[in-house]
């Protein structure tokens, strides 16, 4: 996923071929800030959507407190693949604080191209391991979006737990989570949802 500086008049150029430079699938944005967060309702950012959608190009976005922008966003451009990073948790919350947004994420789940990143969850618990407060809010997400829609992720460089215990907080603690559930959650889905050919079995 490449970065595009989307307030720049000459990025415009670059969307066309995006795809063609080696090993790029698609497209991550920011809009946690002062600055940017105007830019999904301003204008700013208007041409992107339809651009990328014609592209074919999907979108993961960084966009705590913004969602119904995103909503909207869906909604004019259902060919655009969107994925909602973090759970759209904003950085730094805590507990039930973090996760006071879910419900008005979970409704974007009736949008069909729209998916989510299950990423950093463990920065947002205020347990050790397991990080059993976060549980129940991952089992509504899989409830609203299912495996295919619902994808596992890290976010490393702030993880307050070992890369282990973020792997198997899904793959080990989650007893309502299905083998089959665990293969899409675990990468499967993402890949389809970029179109990144998975290596055939030997």
């Amino acid at each position: 996923m490449g970065r595009l500086a989307l307030e720049k008049s000459e990025s415009r150029a670059l969307v066309d071929s995006w795809k063609r430079q080696p090993g790029m699938l698609g497209m991550r944005f920011t809009f946690n800030t002062a600055e940017q967060w105007p830019w999904l309702t301003d204008g700013t950012a208007d041409w992107l959507w339809p651009a990328v959608e014609r592209a074919g190009i999907p979108l993961m976005m960084s966009v705590s407190g913004r969602l119904p922008a995103v909503d909207g966003i869906a909604e004019r451009h259902p060919g655009l693949k969107l994925v909602i990073d973090h759970l759209g948790i904003r950085s730094g919350a805590k507990g039930e604080e973090a996760f006071a947004g879910l419900p008005q994420l979970c409704t974007l789940a009736r949008r069909p191209n729209v998916a989510v990143k299950a990423s950093a969850l463990p920065c947002y618990s205020i347990e050790p391991y397991p990080f059993r407060d976060v549980h129940a809010h991952i089992r509504r997400v899989y409830d609203a979006f299912g495996p295919r829609r619902t994808f596992w992720g890290t976010d490393w460089t702030r993880l307050p737990c070992p890369w282990r215990q973020a792997v198997t907080l899904f793959t080990e603690e989650l007893p309502w989570l299905s083998t089959s559930d665990k293969e899409w959650i675990m990468g499967r889905a993402l890949c389809e949802w970029l179109g990144w050919a998975l290596p055939r079995p030997v």
